[in-house]
């Protein structure tokens, strides 16, 4: 089936502008569903209200050019009631711009730091936070009410190719980078970098967290998948299965599966906690043997994403084809063609689909699906018990299985 369009965000040209520069590489939405945010390429990051987004989309069709003629979102004037009008913000990030995340603050949340005295930067509850990661190594924290920069993060050497933020609100930002290393920050310590995690022989590519900010998966080149302890800043286990570069990771909402995407053709889910393979999504058929992994450059697979219903997955691959996957299938539910395309990720509620091209944006809806009551209670007792904890319970076989997402 063919997935329904929503809309597109176009980046301007000029007559000489040049694909060579306008990758988009990242995009991302905002915790609270607030803004959207994706590099237009040439060290350029679009921030835009996301419910203007879409009531344009409903009034004025798919198409809008985002700084074409038509219909606007209202720019930023004054610094007063930021949050009640949100604006839209064009940032030069002075460097090609790799990696976004947005992060917020829970106040319950202090800082690991020991001096808790004082502070040079006070981030609050009404606060919304954007981390770009760049070509240069750095690390710039904006404020997405104002669009002012707060924060300039330096200690990587080499691309900072993706950021997360930790999802309890303890605005923990990890950084990964080409320089072979993941970097945890502290930006309630005034962005301090409090670890750095050495375990990768060779480029990080992506990173993220679970959604009990417990553990961190770390995925890069020569096949790596890592699982971090962010208690104790430690490797967990690594991951076994992928024949090529691993360059996106995402769990689900309830953290019982995590999703990843190779340059092998695949996307793999795996129960983190035991590191076995649950699915295998091809991209290629039939699926290249291990020796010839990295031969098949036009089915590249891209990004991988979870939807907020925990049974769709979303893969973005070079054979110009954007897929929708029912976590419990074999084939795609739906597809949508797509080229040049590098990133792409759900909206906060798992309506639609945002992918990047060429600094374009495009939306398609999510498969619907109405959640069935028992993967409603797998997701309640997934989201609070680990695998090893479900197998040790008095019931029958069959639920273990399903809980454990085995059948």
């Amino acid at each position: 089936a063919r997935a329904r369009t929503v809309g597109e965000l176009l980046a301007p040209t000029s007559p000489f502008d040049k694909k060579c520069g306008r990758e988009n590489w990242t995009v991302a939405f905002a915790p609270d569903g607030s803004y959207l945010a994706w590099s237009q390429g040439h060290r350029i990051v679009k921030l835009v209200p996301w419910a203007q987004c879409l009531n344009n989309f409903l009034l004025h069709g798919t198409k809008n050019g985002a700084n074409a003629a038509g219909p606007r979102l209202p720019r930023h004037s004054s610094e007063g009631s930021q949050k009640s009008r949100p604006c839209e913000h064009v940032i030069d990030c002075g460097d090609i711009v790799w990696s976004l995340a947005f992060g917020s603050s829970v106040p319950e949340k202090q800082s690991r730091c020991v001096n808790i005295e004082w502070h040079r930067f006070k981030f609050g509850q009404d606060q919304l936070l954007l981390a770009t990661g760049l070509n240069n190594g750095r690390i710039k924290i904006w404020d997405v009410y104002t669009g002012k920069l707060l924060l300039n993060l330096m200690d990587h050497t080499e691309v900072v190719r993706d950021l997360t933020f930790a999802p309890d609100g303890s605005l923990i930002l990890v950084s990964a980078s080409r320089d072979k290393t993941l970097r945890v920050w502290d930006l309630k310590d005034d962005g301090n970098m409090m670890k750095v995690l050495r375990g990768h022989p060779n480029w990080v590519y992506g990173c993220a967290f679970s959604p009990d900010s417990s553990i961190l998966c770390s995925v890069g080149a020569s096949k790596a998948v890592f699982l971090w302890d962010m208690d104790k800043y430690s490797m967990l286990r690594k991951l076994e299965g992928h024949h090529n570069d691993v360059v996106a990771c995402e769990f689900s909402p309830d953290g019982a599966l995590l999703a990843t995407a190779s340059y092998d053709t695949r996307v793999y889910l795996w129960d983190p906690h035991t590191g076995v393979i649950l699915r295998e999504f091809g991209h290629l058929f039939p699926p290249p043997t291990p020796i010839f992994a990295g031969g098949a450059n036009d089915r590249w697979v891209r990004s991988v994403c979870f939807s907020h219903d925990g049974l769709h997955v979303a893969s973005l691959a070079d054979d110009k084809m954007v897929r929708f996957w029912r976590i419990d299938e074999e084939y795609p539910v739906q597809v949508a063609p797509l080229n040049n395309g590098l990133c792409c990720t759900f909206s906060t509620d798992g309506s639609v689909l945002a992918a990047g091209q060429d600094g374009s944006l495009y939306f398609w809806a999510t498969p619907s699906q109405v959640s069935s009551l028992q993967h409603l209670c797998r997701m309640a007792i997934r989201r609070v018990m680990p695998t090893s904890q479900l197998k040790n319970l008095p019931i029958p076989g069959k639920v273990v299985e399903f809980l454990c997402y085995q059948i």
